[in-house]
């Protein structure tokens, strides 16, 4: 009889001590909760949600009627297959790596120099520093209208400048030029985001590391790539990667300038066009369309991967 009351007084005690640790947790667990919650409803409502809708469709065959009556038919990867097996996506994948690379490689190449040059902090770097900024805040429409204005065949700025040195006319917006225009505008356009961060790096790299350096007889060049270039390793890591996933679904500059046409069709302007029957695909294509949205999302999380795993392994060598 004892004993039994002991284990009973001994699990009242333990209720009430849970009881108390539960009064105690609950006011800032239910804080936390409401602070997350906002981000964690943004981010289902926004982000999961049409993921999953864009997998669901890609796995069903879609078309005008099936897509109001939701009634599409089951086709498994079927439409994987297709859109694989078809000519087009290859060409398409092949521009679109060329468009990635050379558009990153040249945003950050630039970006980079200029970060350096506006780290010397002298007179008007300020003002100059500011003006570059100005690609980053102009609106893609006015951007897309004004290279399209600048690369026209007949009264564009650009043939008129090659022309003072005898070259002919090209024309940018058509057939295999089209891809090189596109190039050039999102080089242009991604430059200052890369200076932004970039110069924000430099920023963080202690000055005495140089002045060590130059009392140790290393010229200009021997400090960039000796204490700049690795430094600026995490920040250039991040920056490369944001840039790729930009870049890799680019549409509203090509778009406006080429409507995807010739050389200029990427992925990212393929799907748009399927998934609305624009420009060259007159036929509306939902489960394509979201075949090839699925297809980017992994391209971006490949490359996500690569980039996390980088950052660990170098965490585990420091």
């Amino acid at each position: 009889m004892a004993t039994e009351m002991t284990s009973a007084i001994v699990t009242a005690d333990a209720q009430t001590d849970d009881t108390k640790r539960r009064r105690r947790i609950r006011p800032t667990t239910w804080a936390a909760l409401g602070f997350a919650a906002p981000l964690v409803i943004y981010i289902v409502v926004f982000y999961v949600a049409p993921l999953i809708q864009n997998i669901s469709m890609s796995l069903h065959r879609f078309t005008r009627r099936t897509f109001v009556t939701g009634d599409a038919p089951f086709t498994g990867l079927d439409v994987y297959k297709e859109v694989l097996g078809d000519p087009q996506f290859w060409s398409t994948l092949k521009q679109t790596l060329i468009f990635v690379v050379l558009s990153i490689v040249f945003q950050y190449s630039i970006g980079l120099a200029l970060a350096v040059f506006f780290n010397q902090n002298f007179k008007l770097s300020g003002a100059l520093r500011g003006a570059f900024l100005v690609p980053w805040l102009l609106p893609p429409m006015i951007s897309g209208t004004t290279w399209q204005w600048m690369m026209d065949a007949d009264n564009g700025i650009i043939n008129k400048i090659i022309g003072v040195f005898g070259v002919e006319p090209v024309w940018w917006l058509q057939a295999d030029h089209s891809l090189w225009a596109v190039i050039i505008a999102n080089i242009w356009l991604g430059i200052p985001f890369n200076l932004v961060i970039l110069y924000s790096g430099l920023q963080n790299i202690n000055v005495d590391l140089y002045e060590a350096a130059a009392l140790d007889g290393c010229n200009a060049w021997q400090r960039f790539w000796k204490i700049t270039f690795p430094l600026l390793k995490p920040v250039t890591m991040i920056t490369l990667l944001l840039g790729f996933v930009y870049t890799l679904k680019t549409v509203d500059i090509i778009w406006i300038m080429t409507q995807g046409s010739g050389s200029s069709q990427t992925l990212a302007t393929w799907a748009y066009s399927m998934a609305f029957g624009k420009g060259h695909s007159s036929t509306i294509r939902y489960s394509e369309a979201s075949v090839v949205g699925t297809i980017l999302i992994l391209i971006a999380l490949v490359f996500a991967f690569i980039y996390l795993w980088v950052q660990k392994r170098d965490e585990e060598r420091r």
